[in-house]
């Protein structure tokens, strides 16, 4: 008999993927202007820590929230003591006020629709609990955050079929491909669920249009068992608000609030991004199902968020004044750091998707290989890693079906370290080093990357972390 389940000792969560080794090398040798400045730079971290300043400013003038007081009289043994799980009254209602603000109130959000879960990660698991049985699918656009192979599927045992999208143009989701990727589903024999994807987008750093979300509102509308999911952890940081468009806002102009898909439409919100507070494991799921808010709020037991938390960001939230000019000045910051980063890498050659949100860009880098593979694009990856001493993230861990393309975010340091970072590049560049890995062979490798479809390679990726892992009687 096993010691432990079959859950436990299978290679299923993801944590092989280059997106966690790259973080592993970066811990073991991480960058310090002053104890280690030959150290790895942290690249591959979609943090933003531009904005600290304005929250530890409000911070200093609110003293009596971070002290957990009302009025001047402690609160301590009111917080220490048992919350019902649903979450307090007052946070609540600031999370969906300030939702509503970062649409520029465009659509308003009722925080009875609010389940609160221990950050983003564990929100969209709820969701994949309460709208899918195990060997269900999903469909994702590529590329696509690599913690998705882990949050959607490890515990849940829901499997992900890519929506292909290339740079042809720009990583858009097209109907063809959507439709595709169902058939594609159909093949395997899986039960569509739903589709799932981050607006704006990660790891590209853009929104989803207009043509998009109605490519897959009219998807839906016809697959009557289908949900449309939005990831909007990243809404705040759209460089203008009026380009980010939420799918509520979909719901609400195209009249659909009284039809079935209206029930069939979730968004997943955090403010690990927009405010800068990933330590603080705040995220939402918003539902206008009630059957969904339901179970989201029983599962919601196994991660909830903490009583002092709620009320210091309760407080916080409830501050209007605050809260506009965050989101302008953190509007602002994101967009001249992203520029920064954009023509710096322009300055040596290297050019990036255009983009208008997030904390990161989508970087081509197809030229740096010595062939038009993944295991190129490897190579690159690891000389880049361990020589240039920079983490940055492999398109192939994004599932992105084209070598070459790499996730580099920008709000995670300090201007000084972004400098370095290009400067460090830079001298990789001029210097025209590619690992010796590429440079032999590059003519088989050629050869045998023609003889494999694009398809095959990208369903070993995406079925490998889950799928195969599985006995017959789990799949």
């Amino acid at each position: 008999m096993d010691l432990l389940s079959r859950k436990a000792t299978r290679n299923s969560h993801g944590q092989d993927s280059s997106y966690f080794l790259g973080w592993e090398e970066y811990e073991k040798n991480p960058y310090d202007v002053v104890k280690n400045p030959h150290g790895i730079i942290q690249m591959g971290l979609a943090e933003n820590q531009l904005c600290f300043d304005l929250l530890e400013s409000w911070l200093v003038q609110n003293p009596d929230a971070a002290s957990f007081k009302r009025d001047g009289q402690s609160i301590f043994r009111e917080l220490a003591l048992f919350q019902d799980y649903n979450g307090l009254c007052s946070f609540k209602n600031a999370l969906a006020d300030f939702m509503s603000e970062n649409r520029q109130n465009r659509v308003s959000f009722d925080s009875n629709n609010l389940v609160l879960t221990a950050g983003a990660t564990s929100a969209n698991e709820t969701l994949m609990f309460c709208l899918a049985n195990p060997g269900d699918a999903f469909l994702l656009p590529t590329p696509y955050y690599p913690g998705f192979d882990r949050d959607l599927k490890w515990r849940t045992g829901v499997e992900i079929v890519p929506i292909q999208c290339s740079s042809s143009n720009g990583f858009r989701i097209t109907k063809l491909a959507l439709e595709e990727a169902y058939e594609q589903a159909k093949k395997l024999n899986l039960n569509v669920k739903g589709v799932l994807i981050t607006n704006p987008s990660n790891p590209l750093g853009t929104t989803t249009t207009q043509t998009e979300l109605n490519i897959l509102f009219e998807f839906i509308s016809k697959n009557k068992n289908i949900h449309l999911v939005s990831d909007e952890i990243y809404s705040g940081t759209a460089f203008t608000s009026s380009e980010f468009i939420s799918v509520m806002e979909i719901l609400k102009n195209n009249q659909l609030e009284n039809t079935d898909v209206f029930n069939r439409v979730h968004i997943v919100y955090s403010l690990s991004k927009d405010l800068g507070l990933p330590g603080f494991r705040v995220g939402a799921i918003y539902s206008n199902d009630k059957d969904v808010i339901s179970a989201a709020t029983k599962m919601s037991s196994f991660g909830l968020v903490s009583s002092q938390t709620q009320y210091l960001l309760s407080s916080l939230l409830s501050d209007k004044k605050f809260t506009k000019n965050y989101l302008r000045e953190n509007q602002s910051r994101l967009k001249n750091r992203q520029r920064k980063l954009v023509t710096g890498l322009e300055a040596i050659g290297i050019g990036c998707l255009k983009s208008n949100a997030g904390l990161f860009c989508w970087v081509d880098m197809r030229h740096l290989l010595s062939s038009k593979t993944f295991e190129a694009e490897m190579d690159l990856w690891k000389k880049i890693v361990y020589e240039v001493k920079l983490n940055i993230s492999p398109g192939s861990s994004c599932h992105c079906e084209e070598p070459g393309w790499f996730r580099v975010c920008f709000a995670n340091m300090s201007e000084e370290t972004l400098k370095l970072a290009l400067k460090r590049l830079k001298k990789f560049v001029d210097n025209g080093i590619l690992p010796r890995s590429c440079q032999v062979g590059e003519s088989l490798s050629l050869k045998s990357s023609r003889k494999k479809t694009t398809m095959t390679t990208v369903s070993n990726w995406v079925f490998r972390l889950s799928f195969h892992d599985r006995d017959a009687e789990e799949r």
